[in-house]
């Protein structure tokens, strides 16, 4: 019986099995931001174990509130900070600097197929767009972590989920995440690896590849996995390129992580996307969409356009394309945060932020800040924003308002018109 992708990545990253159905395996990667990490560095501190395992292996950014908005946030920074300070970690991202965790990780190249990567966040799932196992942990396994290299999971089996068919026009990855989890259910992945395949993943960008699996989580995966390709390979050259004789060396040995064609599934889902059309959520969870024709005319207060789903520079092309010439409706702010620095210089140099701006919108340094309601974006009571970011949980952005989750240009649509609206009519020829 051939093995999946998580399963081999299992087998190979093995260090024991204490008891049967939990498996500690050796990571290649911890991630950690200031939100979740500073408990876990106050907990080794006070246990006498403030070290780390192997400070090449930690990477660690300042990402969720940036600037710090008060006294408390500037404390969890400072948390953060002086600690990698203190273990010697090169690979530290403070303000000026940092990204959105999920974006600038990839960006900087510290992902690899065939990778094990843990977080103390949910979306740390994002990074097996690569053909990598990367979960969201809790405090204690984060700890764990950060001392001793090692993460014990149960390993989880594996939902194939078959992408057939060719994305129509104005339909992006958002849209076909949203409408999985949509056909799934937000327990519908719970404790399972949610293995995307089929031609429309391979056509996808990378960009797109991680708006996938960065939401395997919202139904319940524990971790989204794309096959490592061609296009992963293009992706990394940058950073590999002294490690392989070439391209095709690459791919061959990246190609070794894929799922063997006999590997056995829980489940195997086949979906034409070929008719799919612009989707939006509706209600409180990530699996109530409906198509943007269903929901035209919602009236929204806000949009915005950034997070670690959906605020990479492919995102900003297609939205700009759509805004250029026009303006936000009066009665509507737009706030946009690009995910990293180098997608910020990226869009200055290419005019993106330009239309913007024309356009009215706030453009704001990278941060997760108005994602989970915490800075730049918060909503007020009653308040509802058209959002490209990944839960539309009751009070996410902000107390008493509601979120849609919907696609860059789905967002622009709405921005032009100050409502929920198709935004295919908006598209340039």
């Amino acid at each position: 019986m051939g093995k999946t992708t998580a399963e081999k990545i299992f087998a190979s990253h093995l260090v024991e099995e204490p008891f049967p159905g939990a498996k500690v395996l050796r990571l290649d990667v911890v991630m950690c931001h200031e939100i979740t990490t500073p408990i876990a560095i106050a907990d080794l501190v006070a246990r006498g174990k403030d070290r780390v395992f192997d400070p090449t292996k930690i990477k660690a950014v300042i990402d969720h509130v940036t600037p710090s908005k008060d006294s408390k946030t500037a404390t969890q920074a400072k948390i953060l900070r002086e600690w990698a300070r203190r273990q010697g970690i090169r690979d530290f991202f403070d303000v000026g600097a940092n990204g959105v965790c999920h974006a600038l990780f990839p960006e900087k190249g510290f992902i690899r197929p065939g990778y094990t990567i843990i977080m103390g966040d949910s979306h740390t799932c994002t990074h097996g767009a690569f053909g990598a196992f990367a979960a969201g942990v809790g405090t204690t396994d984060l700890e764990v972590g950060i001392l001793k290299g090692v993460c014990a999971f149960r390993e989880p089996k594996t939902i194939r989920i078959n992408l057939n068919g060719t994305l129509p026009r104005g339909v992006y990855a958002k849209d076909v995440i949203l409408f999985v989890i949509g056909q799934l259910g937000v327990n519908g992945a719970t404790d399972r690896v949610m293995e995307f395949r089929g031609p429309v993943v391979d056509a996808m960008s990378m960009e797109s590849r991680m708006t996938l699996t960065n939401m395997a989580i919202e139904a319940g995966g524990t971790s989204g996995i794309c096959m490592p390709d061609e296009v992963t390979v293009d992706y990394l050259w940058p950073f590999i390129m002294d490690q392989f004789p070439s391209k095709e060396a690459a791919l061959a040995e990246y190609r070794t992580w894929w799922s063997d064609e006999d590997a056995s599934y829980d489940k195997i889902y086949d979906f034409d996307v070929s008719a799919l059309e612009p989707l939006v959520t509706y209600g409180y969870k990530p699996d109530q969409v409906k198509t943007v024709t269903e929901m035209a005319g919602t009236p929204v207060d806000q949009i915005y356009l950034g997070s670690c789903t959906n605020g990479r520079i492919e995102d900003l092309r297609v939205a700009a394309s759509m805004l250029k010439g026009r303006t936000l409706h009066p009665k509507v702010r737009g706030i946009l945060s690009p995910a990293t620095p180098k997608i910020f210089q990226d869009a200055l140099k290419e005019g993106l932020i330009d239309i913007f701006m024309q356009a009215g919108f706030c453009v704001t340094n990278p941060t997760c800040g108005a994602c989970l309601g915490m800075s730049t974006g918060v909503l007020a009571e009653g308040e509802v924003c058209a959002a490209t970011t990944n839960r539309n949980f009751q009070g996410r952005m902000g107390k008493g308002g509601m979120v849609h989750l919907l696609s860059p240009a789905s967002s622009i649509a709405a921005a032009i018109e100050g409502k929920i609206a198709d935004p295919r009519k908006y598209l340039p020829e």
